[in-house]
């Protein structure tokens, strides 16, 4: 709508316009004496003009809404209760407009339309709303499902975990009874804050269901009413009863750390209460056979270094990796429960884990689950990712001097473990179906110095 000043304007400027028409109107009669009303034909001496206000009323009141919706609502069928008039309705306030009861003033830059138009215009709305709410209704549906799933896997979960543990102490000396109290305490507490996490995420989607359901009902409601007056006229009410009615499904899931209590977990005992001793369960060493040319191994093969020499003249071997700087462990693992340790130090990049006896050793390989491979890597100096598909971000808050890497062929999983205070990494989730060889790959040295220690198994002698 135009303001109101651009309508003061307009009504000055067409009464100007009028005063010059009758002026010339005038000026052609002079020789006659008389002048007449060119509307009218009555004829005057000496006349004045002067404006009319009664007139300028009404062009201005006019001029305060649109024409086109002027025009079309002279043939709208719901006139006023007291004027049976012009009926518009205001988009902006979502309410009815009286062309003679209501203030134009009141009406100043709102969005001003015709019955119909406002009716059409509504309905469209209150459908696209209606489709938001549906989905939303579905989403929180699903989100309530998944929610009650994971509910059930949590607890089952958490069962397992308590069993777990309870064998695992019972290996262990009597004094140790005082560090399962303890375990079980904190798994007690990570199952309490993960299953009221999930019981307040059921109660919170439950009520979004509730309010989703309710704002569906009054719109369906609202959209039966047939009576076009009618429904406009609530439709005010209408839009302040859905308001917070919409919610969006945010839900995330997060992992019951069950990682944090499985692995070795007798050594993690008895290593967060012996710190000064460092065994490892299993003794592992390396295949040279395997061996990419220009990787340097020690004579126990329990040390693998990158050579800045030329590519040793080694026997060519479809197991060795020809263009991957990697090699694997000699021993394979099919089944079993297995742990073992490598030393990071000092290194700016290397890459460690596991690869099935199938993958692929010649050319470039790409170094992923989907592959064979189930490794985590130490990128850019003081980064750390898990090879999964994209890449995943670890999070390390301090670096890595040694990492633990534990296998439940059985079971698939492959834990990492920063094993200076066995805190969990990583964990993979797989159904094996070949035999699994300890992967390291010690990363290329640089020129300048960098990463030119080499990766070390761990061992122990009990």
């Amino acid at each position: 709508m135009r303001c109101r000043r651009s309508e003061r304007h307009s009504t000055q400027t067409e009464n100007t316009r009028i005063d010059q028409c009758i002026t010339e109107h005038w000026s052609r009669q002079e020789h006659h004496g008389a002048r007449d009303c060119p509307e009218c034909r009555r004829t005057f001496t000496d006349p004045l003009l002067s404006p009319s206000l009664k007139l300028s009323n009404i062009v201005e009141r006019y001029s305060a809404f649109p024409l086109d919706a002027i025009l079309n609502a002279q043939r709208n069928s719901y006139p006023c209760k007291d004027h049976e008039k012009v009926k518009l309705f205001c988009l902006s306030d979502k309410s009815l407009v009286c062309f003679f009861c209501d203030e134009p003033a009141l009406h100043e830059q709102h969005q001003v339309t015709t019955i119909d138009e406002a009716f059409e215009e509504i309905q469209r709305e209150m459908k696209e709303q209606l489709a938001t709410l549906q989905d939303s209704e579905v989403g929180h549906t699903e989100a309530l499902q998944l929610l009650q799933r994971q509910l059930t896997e949590t607890k089952s979960s958490a069962k397992s975990l308590r069993a777990t543990i309870g064998e695992a102490f019972e290996r262990l000396h009597r004094f140790l009874r005082e560090r399962q109290k303890s375990m079980l305490e904190e798994l007690e507490a990570d199952t309490a804050r993960t299953l009221s996490d999930i019981e307040q995420k059921i109660q919170r989607y439950s009520q979004q269901l509730r309010d989703v359901r309710e704002g569906i009902q009054i719109l369906q409601e609202r959209l039966g009413e047939m009576d076009r007056h009618g429904f406009l006229e609530g439709i005010a009410l209408t839009s302040e009863r859905i308001k917070g009615k919409i919610h969006e499904t945010n839900l995330t899931y997060e992992d019951f750390p069950t990682s944090k209590y499985m692995g070795p977990l007798q050594y993690t005992i008895w290593k967060s209460l012996f710190q000064d001793i460092s065994p490892v369960p299993a003794s592992l060493t390396l295949d040279p056979i395997t061996a990419h040319q220009r990787l340097i191994l020690s004579d126990d093969c329990t040390i693998v270094a990158y050579g800045n020499l030329h590519p040793q003249p080694l026997q060519d071997s479809p197991r060795r990796f020809d263009v991957e700087v990697s090699v694997l462990g000699a021993e394979g693992f099919g089944s079993g429960v297995h742990y073992w340790e490598v030393m990071v130090s000092e290194k700016t990049q290397w890459m460690i884990g596991v690869a099935s006896e199938t993958v692929s050793r010649k050319g470039s390989i790409q170094i992923q689950p989907s592959r064979g491979f189930y490794c985590i890597v130490m990128h850019d100096g003081n980064q750390y990712s898990a090879c999964t598909e994209p890449w995943t971000r670890l999070n390390v808050k301090s670096k890595l001097e040694k990492v633990g890497v534990y296998l439940d062929y059985p079971k698939g999983l492959l834990v990492f473990y920063n094993a200076e205070d066995m805190s969990w990494l990583y964990t993979y989730r797989e159904r094996f179906h070949a035999k699994l060889f300890p992967y390291f790959s010690p990363g290329q040295s640089h020129a300048n110095g960098k990463n030119v220690q080499p990766l070390r198994i761990n061992t122990v002698r009990l």
